[in-house]
């Protein structure tokens, strides 16, 4: 009897070994360093890539959370001081930062094609225009994206999934970085993608408010509303100029259109847009018929879709709609964040694609590339998934000032700079709801000097192309260069 006993007792504690070593948690805090090279506009780089994760803490100073962060850091420099830092989030909400990390400014990017289709073997190589020569960056996963998780199972979700718990616990997060790396001297700088520039907007005033932090420049790259208003007539107006911009790409446009190039016609369609179609949209059924008719007719012409189409909607042409549309004679839909690719739906009816095709390329490329580079590269090892999108929902939307956020804190800050970067074929944060957005970011105009548009010949990640992945880094070096103050010059209006 002892002796089954004691067998009971051994597979027992082997039992417990086995749940020990199978248990997926990732340290609260913790990092690897490590040095590599690159060379940028014919500079050598020396840099180290530190990969960690840095602790969330509650109001008792106990964590409830641990954050997944990737650190590109020059080596050589004597002060740091007047070494830019830059801080990159992206959006979904729920999305991890690999995107802007291995296909923007960071110094590695995925092997892809030179418009940005997936090509194998999957991997990545040297990012030649990344912004590592003229600034420091950290890549940051908010909690439930890429490596990052909640500590503990009483931990309040309420406190991360929403637009003002976000900002709030990112700021303390941010603070904390900055502390620890000694960068409180340094210039900085926010860049957001998509969601992500709800959240950097919001950020700018949190850090200058709450964390007394304030910053040099906002890059928002492919922006949100930021709780900019545009409903009615307005919003179904402004997707005009980008519906043109699709279907120049796939050469559905009248011929005499078509013949011109894409920022020459823009301007153009952006002209009619406001000062043709949003009147007329806001006469909505009681719109005289004739000119129902003639303002139908001039959208097709700039959309590329059919008049019958259009007037079906009653001028009211859904972006899901236009995806299905454009190319449905030719057996093809258009992608949402990037119109440039085509997928193949099930049927040619119906009101929008099955999928969007240029997410399911994406992850083609993104997935290998950034789970090989982490781990081989940056000799980051864990079995935790890489959530590429994470759970994050409920997500609490109520509350969302962040373009008045960032208003306030532009004003409250002279040294506060912001650049929009947009692609012509993102359907889904179009380019010109984003000029419209910079737009109504400063009602007074007093501070439109310091608010800077630029657009590019792609998608949502417009630097997923080869072309525009160089000018737009090119254009963020430029802003970092010309918003930091020249030496001795105060902070006043």
């Amino acid at each position: 009897m002892k002796r089954l006993l004691f067998v009971y007792f051994l597979i027992s504690i082997f039992t417990l070994q086995i749940t020990a070593q199978e248990s997926r948690k990732l340290p609260i805090d913790t990092m690897v360093k490590t040095n590599h090279t690159l060379s940028v506009k014919g500079q050598q780089i020396n840099y180290t890539a530190t990969t960690g994760t840095q602790p969330v803490w509650d109001e008792d100073g106990q964590p409830i959370a641990s954050l997944f962060y990737t650190y590109y850091e020059r080596q050589g420099i004597a002060n740091n001081a007047t070494r830019p830092l830059v801080i990159s989030f992206n959006g979904g909400p729920g999305s991890a930062s690999v995107w802007m990390h291995v296909a923007y400014t960071g110094p590695r990017i995925l092997e892809i094609d030179d418009e940005g289709f997936p090509i194998q073997p999957y991997g990545i190589r040297k990012n030649p225009h990344s912004i590592i020569d003229v600034a420091d960056i950290v890549f940051v996963n908010p909690v439930n994206t890429g490596y990052s998780r909640i500590v503990g199972e009483d931990v309040d979700k309420k406190k991360f999934f929403g637009v003002n718990a976000d900002i709030k616990y990112l700021a303390e997060w941010v603070n904390t970085f900055v502390t620890r790396n000694n960068r409180w001297r340094s210039p900085k700088y926010l860049i957001g993608e998509s969601y992500g520039t709800t959240r950097v907007s919001g950020l700018a005033l949190e850090l200058q408010n709450r964390q007394w932090m304030y910053l040099n420049g906002v890059i928002l790259v492919s922006p949100t509303s930021l709780g900019v208003k545009r409903d009615g007539p307005v919003g179904v107006a402004n997707r005009l100029p980008y519906f043109t911009a699709a279907a120049w790409y796939h050469k559905a446009l009248p011929p005499e259109l078509q013949k011109r190039d894409l920022t020459d016609l823009l301007p153009e369609v952006e002209e009619y847009t406001v000062n043709e179609l949003i009147p007329a949209l806001a006469k909505g059924g009681f719109i005289d018929v004739a000119k129902r008719k003639e303002v139908a007719a001039q959208m097709a012409k700039y959309s590329g879709i059919s008049e019958k189409a259009i007037l079906q909607n009653n001028l009211d042409v859904a972006p899901s709609f236009f995806w299905k549309e454009l190319l449905r004679e030719e057996g093809y839909t258009v992608g949402r964040l990037d119109s440039r690719y085509k997928g193949l739906d099930r049927s040619d009816a119906g009101t929008r694609p099955d999928f969007n095709s240029e997410l399911t390329s994406w992850l083609h490329s993104f997935t290998p590339a950034i789970n090989y580079y982490l781990r081989n590269d940056l000799k980051f090892k864990t079995d935790i998934k890489y959530n590429m999108f994470g759970p994050v929902r409920p997500w609490d939307r109520s509350g969302d000032n962040t373009g008045e956020n960032l208003r306030q804190a532009m004003a409250q800050n002279p040294y506060l700079n912001v650049m929009v970067q947009s692609g012509y074929y993102d359907g889904a944060t179009q380019y010109f709801d984003a000029k419209y957005t910079m737009w109504q970011l400063d009602p007074s105009g007093k501070m439109k000097d310091r608010l800077r548009f630029e657009g590019y010949r792609s998608g949502h990640m417009m630097y997923l192309r080869q072309e525009d992945l160089a000018s737009a880094n090119d254009h963020i070096r430029d802003f970092i260069t010309k918003s930091l103050p020249k030496a001795g010059q105060p902070a006043k209006y």
